[in-house]
């Protein structure tokens, strides 16, 4: 990690000021240095830096995870839904045997009903047992162990994002260790609800826009170096086109963002942020390589591809609910056996499309009237403080040595990591205005979308819990990657001083201190804090001096 790398990613975008020489092809270097992206080429030591940061993921959602038995919180719905669409290819009553009434679409359940046919599903208030077609093992470890391996992978795709996005091996490793530390991704990586497969998503898609945005950039830098001249009119003055230059990455992020809706319906906040991105890093690549006009010919070359990727969106979240209008059995799929319902149609095709819309029009009110007050509601300024976390789990049975024992599954983010996210967002909007960097931008951008619309659901006091911050959450701790890079490599001009070089290297050091201490400080919060993520039996005096603020977290 180096000052000369994190300095170059920052000022990509920025005007040309610097020194006219060129490098080989007649670029200009600082034309070269703004379209640079990070090597394509493969690095194993990153890789092997990877894996060690995903193992340790890997251990802390797989080990014990069929524990507690039974279904927990909100399991009760989701893993019953997740059954009933294996079985049937809709969600299903097994006590009225008929189709049950969902307000959430049903990619994430799918997803939970893999593990479920995998290794085998029990429900005994149904009188439900059934083998799994892989192996069979407890059925809590069927319908948990797809939110685990969500978990997991979005560790994996959050160190190689921020490795991107940072050109450092070791803020890319910060970043994943730090969101496998945290107790709120763990306990939702541990448990059979949705939350945790719309972070993947939403993740995955802001991935693929990176990698849209490098390729974009390495297409120019290809161009230029090939003789083209960005001034010249029309086509060209742009990269040749063809199949092979198409933003095949933008278009894959159209496509996770549907899956993201697929799962909830929230994902639909981070759509236009995520489009705004994509058009902002266009007329930057333009911008950077000299185009006269970069707004206009963004807006002419770019608005098709991103109206494609907003089509594969829709198909995308269409086809997820194949099982629904494929079938008869849904519920609202035919219009006879709702005889009281308004606007219900059989009509082939047609009718099927009418129907899933008024089925989508009832969840809509569903949610917009959702005012029913609950013990572990709470409101969105409460969620980065730690205001409200949700218990999903609590008994007081066992043996512990103790006169009284307690154990607990308590929705909570790793105080000290959730405690400076506030102070990092407000750090991340200096520098970023400081640098012009790109990079803060995206995640402050990123966040917001994830965050801001709840604010306004509050005004009109509808019910909400802090697991709708989840998708925000790997924003979050790039905000905080992002400061501790700053504290590590501090910018400054190239050919520098000899004692500004040495003072450099002395800011490094001890930033390189600052930023491992603060790691370690979060990993021992998380170790004390652990048992109470996964439901380990404590004598009741030690669970209780873990509710650091008393009642709001009891």
């Amino acid at each position: 990690m180096t000052s000369a790398s994190t300095a170059q990613s920052a000022n990509a975008d920025r005007p040309d000021q610097g020194n006219p020489a060129t490098d080989g092809g007649g670029v200009p270097a600082v034309v070269r240095r703004r379209l640079a992206t990070v090597e394509a080429r493969l690095d194993v030591n990153s890789w092997i830096a990877t894996t060690v940061v995903v193992a340790i993921a890997a251990i802390l959602r797989l080990l014990g995870l069929s524990g507690p038995k039974g279904k927990i919180f909100d399991e009760i719905y989701y893993a019953r839904d997740a059954y009933g669409l294996i079985d049937k290819g809709v969600e299903w009553n097994y006590k009225d045997n008929g189709p049950s009434y969902v307000v959430h679409p049903p990619l994430g359940k799918w997803l939970i009903g893999l593990g479920e046919w995998a290794f085998g599903y029990s429900d005994q208030e149904h009188h439900i047992s059934v083998p799994g077609h892989l192996m069979t093992t407890a059925p809590e470890f069927g319908w948990r162990i797809s939110a685990a391996l969500a978990g997991i992978v979005s560790v994996l795709m959050l160190t190689r994002i921020a490795r991107r996005l940072f050109r450092s091996t070791t803020l890319g490793c910060a970043a994943g260790l730090l969101l496998a530390l945290d107790g709120f991704h763990l306990v939702l990586s541990r448990t059979a609800l949705l939350d945790i497969f719309l972070l993947l998503f939403v993740l995955a898609a802001f991935g693929a826009l990176v990698l849209d945005r490098d390729s974009r950039r390495r297409g120019w830098a290809r161009a230029l170096e090939g003789g083209l001249d960005p001034a010249a009119p029309g086509r060209a003055g742009r990269p040749a086109g063809g199949w092979r230059t198409w933003p095949w990455w933008r278009l894959v992020a159209g496509v996770l963002l549907g899956c993201a809706v697929a799962v909830k319906w929230s994902a639909l906040y981070f759509v236009p942020a995520f489009g705004l991105l994509a058009l902002l890093w266009e007329v930057g690549v333009r911008r950077s390589a000299g185009v006269r006009r970069p707004w206009r010919d963004a807006l002419l070359d770019e608005l098709p591809w991103l109206v494609l990727a907003g089509v594969l969106l829709v198909v995308t979240y269409v086809t997820t609910w194949s099982g629904w209008l494929l079938g008869d059995d849904g519920y609202y799929r035919l219009a006879e056996r709702y005889p009281n319902t308004p606007g219900l149609s059989d009509t082939p095709i047609i009718g099927a499309l009418n129907n899933l819309y008024q089925y989508h029009r009832a969840a809509f009110e569903f949610h917009t009237g959702l005012e029913t007050p609950h013990k572990y509601q709470s409101w969105p300024w409460q969620w980065l403080l730690l205001g409200r976390p949700v218990a999903f789990y609590w008994s007081g049975d066992g043996a512990c040595g103790a006169p009284s024992c307690a154990s607990e599954i308590l929705l909570l983010g790793t105080p000290l990591l959730w405690w400076s996210f506030l102070p990092a967002l407000a750090a991340t909007a200096w520098l970023g205005l400081a640098r012009r960097d790109w990079r803060a931008g995206a995640i402050l951008l990123s966040v917001a979308a994830g965050l801001l619309p709840w604010f306004w659901f509050a005004l009109d006091g509808r019910t909400m819990f802090s697991f709708y911050v989840a998708p925000a959450l790997p924003f979050l701790v790039l905000a905080v990657v992002y400061v501790l890079g700053a504290i590590v490599t501090p910018t400054g001009p190239e050919g520098a001083a000899a004692t500004d070089v040495e003072r450099g290297n002395d800011r490094r050091l001890i930033g390189g201190v600052i930023v491992g201490a603060y790691v370690l400080l979060v990993a021992l919060c998380f170790a004390y804090f652990y048992p109470i993520f996964v439901g380990n039996l404590l004598p009741y005096t030690d669970w209780s001096a873990r509710m650091w603020l008393d009642g709001r977290w009891i």
